[in-house]
């Protein structure tokens, strides 16, 4: 069954450029989509993945590690904990 979620982060389009840029180009293995949305306090985040496991393990690996060398390089003080995210419940994805 697919996971997903949408997150709002306290971060600008430019820091998140380069966190992206650490992360590298190669598509995470179960990731089916990946949208960023500009708001009126940073960037909402709306994925699916093919599983829970899938995006936590993505997150582990490679997310949390390059935002914390992102934000140490910038100086970025990362508000304590993870930004609230609500879960999605995944009725159809349907892709081509």
């Amino acid at each position: 069954m697919a996971y997903a979620f949408v997150q709002d982060v306290p971060i600008t389009m430019e820091i998140y450029e380069q966190i992206k840029a650490e992360i590298g180009a190669e598509v995470p293995r179960g990731l089916i989509v990946h949208v960023v949305a500009q708001t009126e306090r940073g960037l909402r985040y709306v994925d699916v993945w093919e599983s829970k496991e899938d995006w936590e393990r993505f997150r582990d690996e490679r997310v949390h590690p390059t935002l914390e060398q992102v934000f140490a390089r910038i100086g970025f003080q990362r508000p304590a904990g993870e930004p609230p995210m609500q879960e999605l419940e995944v009725r159809e994805v349907w892709k081509p």
